[in-house]
């Protein structure tokens, strides 16, 4: 493994090792309503995504994006999915339903492949259907149990999966694009933060460690994106993909023995068919990788 690999690796694992223990801010801030927190994060994150195209000079690219009409179209639909996502997750995880948004970030890559075949026709192999399949049986089986889908998981999975194409068809990298997402929003956000009357929007009657915390929104949010786009420089996405059961697995950990949410045998079930359906996955693209790998190298010079 070359030095690059190395640190595209160390760089992945820094990544969804602060999405994972993410909720751990959010669980501090749990009396600020999640509206709130969310204002915060847009605004601060905006600022901090403004200052990073400034020191690496991509003013370029961020007026090209807005003046390309598919692209302003791209953006508006990118910056209503991820505002949708982001605030369902803080609410989740403020209201004790971790569990959920854990569950959601495991479907994400099943919905993924969902997306794959329905917008640019790929073909489920044998190995994708059976994983695909499993995950509605699970889906379905939370539906007969607790007489509900559960919406949480579905809603932040189809979000997130949904926000990932339209990022591709806007075709710009992430500081780019988040900056201009929370450009977009921050109207609103700072709209809210002026007309809210909760307490906690007048600033000069916080607590230093409140306001610390609030503007801490900004670096919870780009840090770990920053560490998965220097990652996504130095590694296959083959290779990132293995990392990213990490964030849910920290959340799920957390919820259970940290934050004391009730772990039935039946949602267990539900994980368990999750789990075997990643599983699978995970291992077949192990395999295709090893083949890959024996592929590429040359035969023995003939004597």
């Amino acid at each position: 493994m070359d030095q690059s690999t190395k640190s595209g690796a160390l760089y992945a694992l820094t990544a969804y090792g602060l999405w994972a223990i993410a909720p751990v801010y959010f669980k501090v801030m749990k009396d600020i309503p999640a509206t709130e927190i969310l204002a915060h994060r847009i605004i601060w994150s905006f600022l901090l995504t403004l200052g990073l195209i400034a020191l690496f000079k991509k003013r370029d690219v961020l007026v090209a994006a807005l003046r390309s009409p598919r692209a302003r179209w791209a953006l508006l639909a990118s910056t209503t999915l991820i505002g949708f996502n982001w605030g369902i997750f803080i609410w989740a995880v403020n209201a004790n339903y971790m569990l959920s948004a854990s569950l959601g970030y495991y479907i994400n890559p099943l919905i993924n492949v969902l997306f794959g075949m329905l917008f640019f026709r790929e073909r489920l192999d044998r190995i994708r259907t059976v994983a695909v399949g499993l995950c509605i049986v699970a889906v379905t089986f939370e539906l007969v149990q607790f007489g509900r889908l559960p919406w949480i998981a579905l809603v932040l999975a189809t979000s997130f999966g949904l926000y990932g194409l339209v990022r591709k068809k806007l075709g710009v990298d992430s500081f780019t694009g988040m900056a201009l997402e929370t450009g977009l929003m921050l109207p609103i956000a700072a709209g809210y933060l002026l007309f809210s009357t909760s307490p906690s929007t007048d600033l000069t009657g916080n607590s230093a460690l409140t306001n610390l915390l609030l503007f801490a929104a900004g670096p919870v949010t780009m840090v770990p994106l920053m560490c998965f786009a220097a990652a996504a420089n130095r590694i296959s996405l083959t290779s990132l993909g293995f990392f990213q059961y990490i964030a849910p697995s920290g959340m799920f950990l957390l919820a259970v023995f940290v934050y004391g949410e009730p772990l039935s045998p039946a949602k267990l079930v539900t994980f368990a068919l999750i789990w075997t359906a990643l599983g699978i996955m995970t291992f077949d693209s192990l395999r295709k990788l090893r083949k890959s790998r024996k592929a590429v190298i040359p035969a023995p010079a003939a004597p």
